[in-house]
């Protein structure tokens, strides 16, 4: 819930947002992998691609037209992007012709860490990234022969990691970790070290954590009454007094604890 209010609060001051809800559902429960047509030793995850492509261009409609391609882009023998065109129809180009859109996602990644921060691009970028240790951690996902698929094998993956490495300016990257949603990893791992292993920490570092403190009574209502809002809560003990005190009783007013306790099955 943090990461929502600080990715809303940089799209209301008019910053570029890139928002990655879940990254771990990108390394398991792949429904489409296919070779890749750009790198033969990678592989593509086309309708994940697809559908982040539309919530992209949904978010940051009102940069699409103004900001430019700065490279030519080949896609097929008779499709490609030329330079300097708007950015929208690069993401076009990504969900009209799905079997490209993981390689759009890189190209797309790639125009907007070259350019953000630039004076005459006129926006800054927030990478928001909800369970980033699943960029060093491992998949689920299996080739034809049944061996498993390393993460730098897959083509959304291995942009995404060049999206949060810290060699690019004008912008900020925020990450939460997914105890949850962490793969292989021991239930009892909470610290940043341990979620993240060796590698994802140095890759990391540095980085400012940032303490989530529990629920005022205040927010406590507030993200009360939004998640009836939103229909989380369908017991009809949820909605009384007595539903909402248990509430507070297990969560102690803890965002994630109040998340699990409230969210879907």
């Amino acid at each position: 819930m943090s990461l929502c209010h600080t990715v809303h609060f940089c799209s209301t001051q008019g910053w570029l947002v890139v928002h990655i809800p879940d990254a771990h559902l990108w390394v398991k429960n792949c429904k489409e992998l296919l070779p890749s047509s750009y790198n033969t030793s990678r592989f593509d995850q086309p309708l994940q691609a697809t559908n982040w492509l539309r919530n992209f261009r949904v978010t940051n409609e009102q940069f699409l037209s103004k900001i430019q391609t700065r490279h030519r882009y080949i896609w097929t023998k008779r499709e490609f992007t030329e330079e300097g065109r708007p950015l929208g129809e690069l993401v076009d180009q990504g969900i009209n012709r799905v079997k490209s859109s993981s390689d759009v996602v890189g190209a797309l990644i790639k125009e907007l860490r070259l350019q953000t921060g630039q004076p005459e691009a006129g926006f800054r970028m927030a990478v928001a990234v909800d369970g980033v240790n699943a960029l060093w951690g491992r998949s689920t996902i299996k080739k034809e022969d049944k061996s498993p698929v390393t993460l730098e094998e897959l083509t959304l993956m291995h942009n995404l990691r060049k999206l949060v490495k810290n060699d690019w300016c004008g912008g900020a990257i925020i990450a939460t970790l997914s105890q949850t949603g962490s793969l292989y990893k021991p239930k009892t791992f909470y610290l940043p070290h341990d979620l993240l292993g060796e590698e994802g920490f140095d890759r990391m570092d540095p980085f400012v954590p940032v303490t989530v403190s529990n629920y005022s009574e205040k927010e406590f209502e507030s993200c009360y009454l939004y998640y009836q809002d939103r229909h989380w809560l369908q017991h009809s003990q949820s909605k009384t007094e007595e539903g909402k005190k248990e509430l507070i009783f297990m969560s102690n007013r803890n965002p994630a604890a109040l998340e699990r306790l409230c969210s879907f099955l």
